[in-house]
């Protein structure tokens, strides 16, 4: 019997849902973290779809010891004068899951189509390291590459930041911590599917509970390896960006959300918030899709739309 969401896919998440069901025989919670990895990581490409002159391979210090990241440089000049303007790009995953392989082809699409560089990075995983050791990866490399922009040929005042899923999530407590902190915020915030709430209480959790890519019980158990065994107490802003007291003050936003997914009207919520609380933000509900689309480039028609979509935010704001 068809799941009840199955007329709202378009061809392509039809076949794509197909795929994930004979690949991922268990679910998440089930598979664990470790076989959860072997299982779904992306292997390098040996021939990217789009190619790129220069993909700078760095290690950056941070609290935590070394990270590493990747810069992709658009061909071509800048989109104006002077250095660079730049994306960093935080990959999704669950907060367990994600490698810098696995966004490759989004950061070159983005990259390419924007002529911003985008600056890819490798942040500790849970359950091994919980939060806030995600976040502080985050920060540190951000305040790593605002303050080495000049020698990489980039902007210091010209970086947004941006991530899909727990990406987003992170991409969006990063700008709270810095607004928090009275450090000079990313010129935007580009948010797809973010996992924003720890509530789970919004109709879209119900509606596409077993949805393909990302079912509500595996949502919840993400959450609970990013918390840590050993959390107890209230979950802070930072961990779950809807607890925010407010919202002023934040950059302008550009919100993604697929239509059959269980985080889709927590994001929605999160830009609605943004928007009452003053914060410029555009919300676009990408239709006949599910979680997971937007790092998949050709494999979902959507994909190509909203990375262009994408691609346009952030040339808007060189021309603003």
């Amino acid at each position: 019997m068809k799941p009840s969401y199955w007329d709202q896919l378009d061809a392509d998440a039809r076949n794509a849902a197909g795929f994930i069901a004979e690949t991922l025989t268990k679910p998440l919670r089930e598979l664990g973290a470790a076989a959860a990895r072997q299982l779904l990581t992306t292997p390098p490409s040996e021939r990217p779809i789009t190619p790129l002159d220069r993909v700078e391979r760095l290690t950056l210090p941070a609290r935590s010891g070394e990270l590493r990241a990747r810069l992709y440089h658009p061909d071509g000049p800048p989109p104006s004068a002077g250095p660079r303007p730049a994306l960093v790009y935080l990959h999704g995953g669950g907060f367990v899951l994600g490698t810098l392989d696995g966004v490759d082809e989004v950061c070159r699409v983005i990259a390419a189509r924007s002529g911003w560089a985008v600056f890819s990075l490798e942040y500790r995983l849970a359950p091994e390291n919980p939060y806030p050791a995600a976040l502080d990866d985050c920060f540190d490399a951000f305040a790593w590459l605002r303050r080495s922009a000049p020698g990489l040929g980039i902007d210091p005042h010209m970086i947004a930041v941006g991530g899909d899923s727990a990406g987003g999530n992170l991409a969006a407590a990063l700008c709270l911590e810095l607004r928090d902190l009275g450090l000079a915020p990313p010129v935007s915030q580009v948010l797809v599917y973010p996992a924003v709430d720890d509530a789970f209480a919004t109709p879209s959790w119900t509606d596409y509970a077993h949805a393909p890519g990302l079912t509500s019980a595996d949502a919840r158990w993400c959450w609970e390896q990013y918390l840590g065994r050993d959390h107890a107490g209230t979950v802070d802003h930072y961990a779950a960006p809807m607890r925010a007291a407010s919202l002023r003050d934040l950059p302008p936003a550009l919100v993604l959300t697929a239509e059959v997914d269980p985080l889709r009207d927590d994001a929605e919520a999160y830009a609605e918030r943004l928007r009452s609380d003053g914060v410029e933000v555009t919300v676009t509900r990408c239709a006949g899709v599910f979680h997971g689309f937007f790092t998949e480039v050709g494999v979902f028609a959507r994909t190509d739309e909203a990375i262009a979509q994408v691609a346009r935010h952030l040339r808007d704001l060189v021309d603003a």
